[in-house]
């Protein structure tokens, strides 16, 4: 199993804590990656929203791509997977971008390609925002010109939404970026399996990520592709006992009397019953329905866990925890290292 962790480009990832931290900085991103790497972890995602999804719209987020070229110049092993919508970046011009990006960091970069879904952030900034197969058409083209002019010399493309003639990216990414991306309608899988490298999930229990990567290896078979990578998402408590996870566990999907700005119009999760009503915090406190894999225990129970969704295929994680720096230490000394080792 690798082991990834989404950076707090949004200042954090409780919904229900206006005051977590850390800031939405440089600083702060600057100084976690640097001890992640000490630390020994394999990766981080780096989410790319203008407006911030978590803590709330006029909250600060920072930029996806301008962060990613400041911690390739500053780190040495870990790989860092950003994250890009092809409605927000014209493909021939991210072609040579990332490809700067990828010489700088010396072939560490990778993409998480997202098909928008945020129709409200794109009209903000006057961009087009495709319906749901639309977007997936775009993607598959955006693909195509990007892949095109890292691998060719000279690149021309005629399709219904880009067109190059004759392009030229020089020089080549050290390597070909590996290209991650997530959906759950047939449209998204069919573009992922024929164009993409690796599947990354929302988190799910085992036996409902484990037919997903059954249809993703099948659907890659069929297209004649080699084996894909598998991550999912997930939300991480490790603490030494149960009754102190549950415990943070609770704490961390409370509600406060006023509901912060994260919790945006959130009286739709207001109805139903009480059980109801605590599943829906949860399910909003925590993006990414990262509580559903349950990585909430102590260290021999979260490992336990983790190797369930390694025996099904799952190679990768990108994990949320919080406070982060703090927990992310833990993990690496309480759960990874001893994986790594054998002694869990």
């Amino acid at each position: 199993m690798r082991f990834g962790y989404w950076m707090p480009v949004f200042g954090g990832w409780l919904r229900n804590d206006p005051d977590e931290g850390p800031a939405a900085s440089w600083e702060a991103v600057r100084d976690l990656t640097l001890r992640s790497e000490e630390k020994g972890w394999d990766l981080t995602l780096i989410a790319e929203l203008f407006l911030n999804d978590i803590k709330g719209v006029t909250e600060p987020a920072l930029d996806a791509w301008s962060t990613a070229a400041a911690l390739a110049a500053i780190t040495r092993s870990l790989e860092l997977m950003v994250a890009v919508r092809p409605n927000f970046h014209h493909p021939a011009l991210f072609a040579k971008q990332a490809a700067n990006i990828d010489r700088i960091s010396g072939g560490r970069l990778a993409l998480n390609v997202v098909s928008s879904w945020w129709k409200e952030e794109a009209e903000q900034y006057g961009l087009t925002f495709d319906q749901h197969d639309d977007r997936y058409a775009r993607t598959a083209e955006w693909l195509s010109v990007v892949d095109g002019l890292w691998t060719e010399k000279r690149f021309s493309f005629a399709g219904e939404r880009y067109r190059v003639t004759d392009a030229i990216v020089s020089p080549k990414p050290a390597k070909r970026p590996t290209v991650y991306a997530g959906g759950e309608s047939d449209a998204a899988k069919t573009l992922i399996a024929r164009q993409c490298d690796a599947y990354v999930m929302h988190g799910d229990p085992v036996e409902a990520v484990a037919p997903k990567i059954a249809d993703m290896a099948r659907r890659r078979s069929e297209a004649g592709g080699p084996p894909m990578q598998y991550g999912m998402a997930a939300y991480v408590i490790v603490r030494d006992t149960e009754a102190e996870a549950a415990a943070e566990l609770a704490r961390i999907t409370a509600m406060p009397a006023t509901p912060p700005p994260g919790f945006a119009n959130f009286d739709q999760w207001l109805s139903g019953t009480e059980l109801e009503r605590t599943l829906k915090l949860q399910e909003y406190s925590v993006s990414n329905r990262g509580l559903r894999p349950n990585l909430v225990g102590t260290p021999e129970q979260v490992a336990t866990r983790i190797r369930e969704y390694e025996a099904i295929g799952l190679d990768l994680l990108l994990l949320q925890m919080s406070p982060q720096a703090e927990e992310m230490d833990r993990f690496a000394e309480q759960v990874m290292a001893p994986m790594r080792a054998g002694r869990l």
